[in-house]
């Protein structure tokens, strides 16, 4: 008997601890793409939301893989009995997942089956709401995928449509390119603006394959050698009219490898080929000072970088102090929060979703 009312006065006093780490009105929003055995290990209850990763289109209607991410839904919606201001979304899409959306999409039909499938998926999970990652609406993007120049109205169409169906309670959020021209030319923000409850600015990636030299990928400010940032792409956000309250920016948890064509000191701003990306558990391993690793600081991007002078490979990515900036600046420009792609790329311990909950969630 002691022992069960010792468990329910840890279990109040562990909810009371959660909700403490909400009361400032940042989000720390996680992508997961893993399965329903692999959630104990991660500290999912003390995230304000995750984003099942990935739901895809079958026909003109949302579809769930299979058993396995059915199991995985259920088992991530079963944590809100933990933490009751936990929400669960599924997500639609990501790189490569959205070859049919130009297509699907450009029909009231397809726009109309698909809303209601959604309402449906959500109904079924009891989920909180959906993320559209159309990875990228208008422009060319991933290889051979369908585009048209009508996909930004479509989008715009489908997400009013989306309002209709699934209501006020039901959540809708959008990923967005932080990087030209995708940021100016793929979405159509003030048009999507009453619809939406947040844009999530994918502010990584921001040198990517085809981009033939060693920035940053992922970087907080813009530089006098490089224009793409978090901040470049809220200041756009932010010109259009789009309040900060409905905006979320992104953190890495991995890093871009690239090889230099050069020699150079530090390896920073040089010509150089896209390698590989690098899980952040991996590079902590593999990518140290012993291995030939020399890590820097940019003061003016607020982002970190390794070089290893010998090799000539450089590494472009998060890492603790940078997410504490992000964090710091997503507070002071009050913004809606944060948000991670993707949950098991780094350590369950001591990574970065803990360097980000430390810096966001601080307890009175």
């Amino acid at each position: 008997m002691v022992n069960r009312i010792c468990l329910r006065i840890c279990l109040v006093l562990f909810m009371l601890f959660l909700i403490s780490y909400h009361t400032n009105g940042q989000q720390l929003i996680g992508y997961y793409a893993g399965n329903a055995r692999q959630i104990p290990e991660y500290s999912i209850e003390r995230l304000s939301e995750v984003i099942f990763s990935f739901c895809h289109l079958k026909g003109n209607r949302l579809t769930i893989g299979n058993r396995n991410d059915s199991s995985t839904i259920r088992t991530l919606v079963s944590l809100k009995k933990r933490n009751s201001s936990l929400k669960i979304i599924l997500s639609l899409g990501g790189w490569g997942g959205c070859k049919t959306c130009s297509t699907v999409f450009s029909t009231e039909k397809g726009r109309t089956e698909f809303c209601q499938s959604v309402k449906e998926a959500l109904d079924y999970f009891q989920a909180d709401g959906i993320d559209m990652d159309w990875e990228f609406p208008s422009l060319p993007a991933f290889p051979g995928h369908p585009y048209s120049m009508e996909d930004k109205e479509n989008l715009t169409n489908l997400i009013s449509q989306l309002r209709k169906t699934l209501g006020s309670k039901k959540q809708i959020t959008l990923l967005c390119a932080g990087f030209s021209p995708y940021l100016e030319g793929s979405v159509s923000y003030t048009s999507l603006l009453p619809y939406v409850d947040r844009f999530d600015l994918m502010t990584y990636d921001l040198i990517g394959s085809h981009m033939h030299y060693s920035g940053h990928h992922s970087s907080l400010y813009s530089t006098t050698w490089q224009i793409s940032s978090a901040d470049h792409a809220v200041r756009y956000l932010d010109s259009l009219g789009i309040p900060n309250q409905k905006i979320a920016i992104g953190v890495a948890y991995y890093a871009r490898l690239y090889k230099l064509r050069n020699a150079s000191d530090t390896g920073l701003n040089q010509p150089a080929d896209f390698q590989k990306f690098v899980p952040m558990k991996e590079l902590r391993l593999n990518y140290s000072e012993q291995e030939g690793y020399l890590s820097y600081w940019d003061a003016e991007a607020k982002a970190p970088y390794r070089y290893n002078a010998k090799t000539g490979l450089y590494l472009t990515y998060d890492d603790g102090r940078s997410v504490a900036e992000k964090a710091a600046y997503a507070s002071e420009k009050k913004l809606n929060g944060i948000f991670f792609w993707e949950l098991r790329l780094d350590n369950p311990r001591n990574g970065l979703t803990d360097a980000l909950l430390k810096q966001m969630y601080k307890t009175k």
